[in-house]
């Protein structure tokens, strides 16, 4: 950087600027050296940026898990309607092992969407499967994003199969009287539906 000293008659350069002094004289400085930021405005932009990338960041992850949780939560609704419509008809509920059967739920749940068997952090190929649903037979580890359906009866067999042989033949009756179905919610405490 120069500094010319001169009177405060000295003309104005757009390269230059005029600082006052005491007497009259004036300090020229020029500009036409100075380039670019100093580091301490470079880093506190960059501190600046990354505070702000961390807000939307942590922001996002809570939107997304409130959308998984919000769907988890409709699926197993979905899943306890199919249920409980299941039992309307034949007098008792399906076993884990129909759950967990992909022709038992095409016969018997119509029109139930497959993808609702499946938690939003499980591998979603599982919906067009076609040797299980995705759902479990057993009560899972709150760490594990899978949905469970146990069954429970004083008779019920949750391991055995209902589905007939024929295509009209009713399910046998399996003696399950009662089910649990459970969702592994992120962040917040388990949503579950019982038998009514």
């Amino acid at each position: 950087m120069s500094i010319i000293r001169s009177r405060l008659t000295a003309t104005y350069s757009p390269a230059s600027t005029l600082k006052t002094i005491k007497g009259g004289w004036a300090l020229m400085v020029s500009l036409k050296n100075k380039k670019g930021f100093t580091i301490v405005e470079l880093l506190i932009v960059i501190v600046v940026i990354g505070i702000l990338a961390t807000l939307v960041i942590v922001t996002f992850t809570g939107i997304q898990q409130k959308g998984r949780n919000t769907q988890r939560q409709t699926d197993i609704k979905a899943l306890n309607g199919y249920v409980e419509a299941f039992y309307a008809d034949y007098g008792f509920y399906p076993t884990g092992a129909d759950m967990q059967n992909p022709a038992f739920i095409t016969k018997y749940m119509k029109g139930l969407d497959r993808a609702a068997l499946i938690d939003p952090k499980q591998d979603q190929s599982l919906a067009t499967d076609t040797d299980e649903t995705g759902i479990s037979a057993i009560a899972v580890a709150a760490t594990t994003f899978e949905y469970s359906y146990v069954a429970d009866g004083t008779t019920c067999s949750d391991t055995a199969t209902t589905i007939p042989t024929g295509n009209d033949a009713t399910p046998a009756d399996t003696g399950c009287d009662s089910y649990t179905l459970t969702a592994h919610l992120e962040k917040a405490s388990d949503y579950v539906k019982k038998s009514n």
